[in-house]
């Protein structure tokens, strides 16, 4: 392991006094806010464009001088949300080039050996991937004594396009390389990297769980919390190239890495979001393959290198054995995508019986969830089937794949907090993405209360 800087100023702790770090990239000024120091917008790797466009990350040039770390960087250019989820995030940046940075926030620059925790975002890998969210605001865990750090990464076709010579995963890549950025780093921040635990939910989860399967990620981490995204949606290379062929067809050029590389990026977003467009209308599983029941065009693929297997095979094989893992969902995830704009009211029985078919529900099975949810509408029973079938049941199968091979520690979590915001009950419920006010609670995003005898975990 690599021998850790240390900060300037003999790792200078005023609270009057802006805080400076040493970094192996140069000297970093942040910002002291009450008790915790942030350090914002630092560069873990290169801008991603330019000589290092459709190329894995590359470490950042050295600077001379301090230089102020005192605003979130850039997320990385992508499409625009869906309608009604942007309104929800709350981000505080753009798009732009120099988009592979993370961001600090630590209790004490004088007190080393804190445990770290790397948040890792969501937003399908195609959206969002940024840290610069007020619900991300690593304050809360500064403050009980825990170095937090959020990164951002490369996502849609400049993050996960499958190309015969090009190199795939560079969104894998570039978490990775954050990862090594900790490494090397954190120390100077109060930090120890020999305790560094990863989380994330959505695309975030999916990113930890995929991370315990890819070598290039061994000893970079020791814990790993996966959040609402136990089974990753992975592509395979076949599918991924079907998707890189179809993205340079509605382009017009060639599905090679020089004529990629030849197309701006705006041309680039144009397409993705057309390809999209293509995918939501006509989700064919003949050409689609597996995307046609993630709908996550982008995604890690499943390459026979950086990507060997897929994580749940790995993790039956016995890996990431030595890894400490908390797997959990929450107890309506569907409902955040279906109760807003009123579809859960416009579900028919001819709809739940073809997602049941889809899914390999029996008529037994249906009729089960009858019974179980008595007096559900057909809309409620949907939304059940589709909670069990994308997150409880791979949260369950992750988790027993972990705890029958690990010499680690395996823990299980259901998220049960019902959310005022989905109306009265019975049909206020726990939506997914609901953990996040919870975990990142800041005072202008304070969590609700709960009472400890409603708290429970398995």
């Amino acid at each position: 392991m690599s021998k850790q800087p240390s900060s300037t100023q003999d790792r200078l702790d005023h609270q009057t006094s802006d805080p400076i770090v040493r970094t192996e990239s140069g000297d970093i000024r942040g910002r002291t806010a009450g008790d915790v120091h942030v350090f914002k917008g630092v560069p873990f790797a290169a801008p991603p464009f330019g000589p290092n466009y459709l190329r894995p990350p590359q470490p950042p040039e050295y600077w001379r001088g301090v230089r102020d770390t005192l605003r979130f960087g850039p997320k990385s250019p992508q499409v625009p949300y869906p309608p009604g989820i942007a309104e929800g995030l709350a981000e505080l940046v753009g798009t732009g080039e120099d988009c592979l940075t993370l961001n600090v926030w630590t209790p004490s620059l004088r007190t080393a050996g804190r445990p770290v925790m790397v948040w890792i975002p969501g937003g399908m890998f195609e959206f969002h991937a940024t840290g610069a969210v007020a619900y991300y605001d690593g304050g809360r865990f500064a403050r009980d004594g825990v170095v937090c750090v959020t990164i951002n990464y490369r996502v849609g076709a400049q993050g996960f396009l499958y190309l015969a010579d090009g190199v795939p995963n560079l969104g894998l890549l570039d978490q990775i390389a954050a990862l090594e950025w900790v490494q090397k780093n954190i120390t100077a921040f109060g930090g120890d990297p020999g305790r560094v635990t990863i989380f994330g939910e959505s695309a975030g989860a999916m990113s930890v769980a995929t991370l315990l399967a890819v070598p290039k990620a061994k000893g970079l981490f020791r814990r790993a919390i996966v959040q609402s995204g136990s089974n990753p949606k992975l592509n395979s290379a076949a599918t991924a190239k079907r998707i890189g062929q179809r993205l340079a067809e509605i382009l017009g050029i060639e599905a090679t890495w020089e004529a990629i590389n030849a197309t701006s990026s705006d041309r680039i977003l144009h397409a993705q979001a057309q390809l999209r467009d293509n995918l939501v209308a006509r989700p064919d599983p003949a050409f689609w393959g597996e995307v046609a029941l993630s709908f996550l065009p982008w995604a890690p693929i499943i390459d026979g290198d950086i990507l060997p297997v897929h994580p749940i095979d790995d993790m039956r094989a016995g890996a990431a054995t030595d890894i400490d893992l908390v797997v959990g969902s929450n107890t309506e995830e569907t409902r955040l995508f279906l109760v807003p704009d009123g579809s859960i009211d416009r579900i028919t029985e001819e709809s739940l019986s073809a997602i049941a078919g889809l899914y390999g529900l029996p008529q037994e099975g249906l009729d089960a969830y009858r019974l179980l949810h008595p007096g559900a509408s057909t809309g409620e029973l949907f939304s059940a089937i589709q909670t069990d079938w994308f997150w409880r049941i791979p949260a369950i199968r992750f988790a027993d794949a972990h705890a029958k091979t690990a010499r680690a520690l395996t823990y299980m979590y259901e998220f049960a907090w019902q959310s005022p915001q989905m109306g009265k009950p019975p049909r206020r419920v726990t939506l997914f993405g609901d953990p996040l006010r919870f975990r990142h609670a800041r005072p202008r995003n304070r969590a609700p209360s709960w009472p400890d005898s409603r708290a429970r975990a398995c």
